[in-house]
C-alpha cells in the first residue's frame, strides 16, 4: 500500500490498467484496499458471472474456474486474484451485452470531425494497421456503447450500494477526455469520479491519477495481423 497514492475523495473511482501486467493489478488492489468500496465492478464480467460470486463464494484460485475466467480470452486469472481479494464487497458484472438503457449518453450524437478522424486513427494503430478503412467507424461507435455500458453499469451499482464503488477497466475506458468519466460526467455530472491511468513509461491518455510501473515480457501483440 505504500506503493499507490492516497487518492481524493470520489464517489466512482475507475482504476486503469493494462491488462496483462501484474503491476498494474497488485496497484489496483491496494488502491482498492484503501478505498474500501461499497461494490466492485469488473470490465472483465457479465452479471452473469458476476452473480456466481455470493456474500460467502471464497475468493481464492478456484473462483477463476467457477467464473469460467479461462475461455472469457482474459490473462490469466492469478493476475486479477488479488483484485479480487482486495475486498468482500460486491461483485458487479460490467461487461457483457445485456440490455441497458444507454439513452443518458448521446451516443446517437455523432463525434466532431476531429475527433472522429482522431479515434479512427487510434483504433487503426491499436490494430496494427491491420483495418479496413471502412469498418473504422463502427469500431468507434463500438468503444463508445462498450464505455457508455460501462458507465451505466458502474451508475447502477453506485445507486444501490453507494458511494464509493470501484470500476476495474482497461486504461482506454479510465481516460477522462472519453471514456467512462466522461460518459459518467453527460449523465450524471454531481457524481464525482477519480480516473487512475496505469502505464509503462509511455505517454499515457488523460486521467486523474497516472501510476508508471515496468513493462512485463510479451511478444509483439502485432503478430496476430501478420
Amino acid at each position: 500500500m505504500a506503493d499507490v497514492p492516497a487518492l481524493p475523495p470520489a464517489d466512482v473511482y475507475v482504476l486503469g490498467e493494462r491488462h496483462d501486467n501484474p503491476d498494474h493489478h497488485r496497484a489496483q488492489a491496494a488502491l482498492i484496499a484503501r478505498i474500501a468500496p461499497t461494490a466492485l465492478a469488473f470490465e472483465m464480467l457479465t452479471p452473469a458471472q458476476a452473480a456466481r460470486i455470493g456474500p460467502d463464494t471464497a475468493r481464492d484460485a478456484a473462483l477463476g474456474a467457477r467464473l469460467g475466467w479461462e475461455a472469457s480470452g482474459w490473462p490469466d486469472f492469478a493476475m486479477y486474484l488479488p483484485v479480487f481479494q482486495a475486498s468482500d464487497a460486491p461483485v458487479v458484472g460490467a461487461g457483457g451485452d445485456d440490455p441497458r438503457d444507454l439513452s443518458a449518453f448521446a451516443l446517437d450524437a455523432p463525434l466532431p470531425g476531429a475527433e472522429q478522424a482522431e479515434r479512427e486513427a487510434e483504433q487503426m494503430a491499436a490494430h496494427c494497421d491491420a483495418l479496413p478503412e471502412d469498418l473504422l467507424p463502427r469500431f468507434v461507435a463500438s468503444q463508445r456503447e462498450r464505455d457508455a455500458r460501462l458507465a451505466a453499469a458502474t451508475l447502477e451499482a453506485l445507486a444501490e450500494h453507494g458511494a464509493p464503488v470501484v470500476l476495474v477497466a482497461g486504461n482506454g475506458h479510465a481516460r477522462t477526455d472519453r471514456g467512462v468519466p466522461y460518459m459518467i460526467r453527460q449523465a450524471a455530472p454531481d457524481v464525482r469520479v477519480i480516473a487512475v491511468i496505469q502505464g509503462e513509461g509511455e505517454e499515457l491518455p488523460p486521467g486523474d491519477v497516472q501510476l508508471t510501473s515496468e513493462a512485463p515480457e510479451r511478444g509483439d501483440p502485432c503478430d496476430a495481423f501478420r
